[in-house]
């Protein structure tokens, strides 16, 4: 399998706190590799070291087979290497129209510099009914976000992401405080990067919702990888028990 992300020995300390110690982690193409552990594990770290937030002290990142230095990779460098993060509702502008929302910071422009509205438009209708699947009669480029579901909210969130070619999804706990058929809609959002050729991280405490769309799972303790599996590996259940198994060893 061809891997986006190659992590071998990374490290990162904050002051006289190590936040992570010797962390390798991989991610191929077209995969869903749930990233799990407790508050303070490093999960969120980890992550801020791949999109270009926080440096890394020690080790080594290959991204799409090239080699970043942790002093000039930034998150813009992150984007170029297709490379976005979707927080739970927090990336959206709830009082502005979809539309607006997908195109922001990249908006299609003629040669003048205007913004191509109606282009935009009819590109958010794209995004709603191919790559997200929302085709309720009420919702169009011009519905506000206000008025979306939070499971609707991911939806669009993911599709922007979808849509500007992002090879690599970082989802950051996208269930949290949904409804059951929001969560479904969201797990489904998730299948739908796979199928779209993307590869996506899953960073969630349910196991139950990481379990049933990841193709492998790291578990995270303390700053350190103590566990790599394969769905096909374990059970649901056999992957809560090594998960309890680590918090106890704490």
């Amino acid at each position: 399998m061809e891997k986006l992300i190659q992590m071998r020995g990374i490290g990162k300390k904050f002051g006289e706190i190590v936040a992570l110690q010797d962390v390798d982690f991989e991610l191929g193409k077209k995969e869903v590799v749930g990233l799990l552990g407790d508050n303070g594990a490093g999960k969120s770290t980890l992550i801020k070291i791949i999109t270009g937030v926080y440096p890394f002290d020690g080790g080594e990142m290959f991204i799409r087979g090239t080699k970043v230095s942790p002093q000039r990779y930034t998150v813009q460098e992150a984007r170029k290497f297709g490379i976005e993060t979707v927080y739970q509702e927090r990336s959206l502008g709830e009082r502005q129209p979809l539309w607006r929302n997908i195109f922001i910071g990249r908006h299609v422009t003629n040669s003048f510099g205007y913004i191509k509205v109606r282009k935009e438009k009819e590109e958010t209708i794209n995004i709603l009914r191919n790559l997200i699947g929302l085709k309720g009669a009420v919702i169009s480029p011009a519905s506000f976000v206000v008025m979306l579901s939070g499971g609707g909210r991911q939806g669009i969130a993911s599709g922007r992401a979808m849509y500007f070619k992002s090879e690599i999804i970082v989802l950051d706990e996208p269930t949290t405080a949904l409804s059951l058929k929001e969560v479904e809609k969201v797990l489904t959002f998730i299948n739908m990067i796979r199928e779209n050729g993307k590869s996506c991280i899953y960073i969630s405490h349910n196991i139950y919702h990481v379990y049933s769309v990841s193709d492998r799972f790291v578990i995270l303790e303390r700053g350190r990888v103590v566990g790599h599996y394969r769905r096909s590996e374990l059970s649901l259940e056999e992957l809560s028990e090594k998960l309890m198994l680590h918090a106890k060893s704490d």
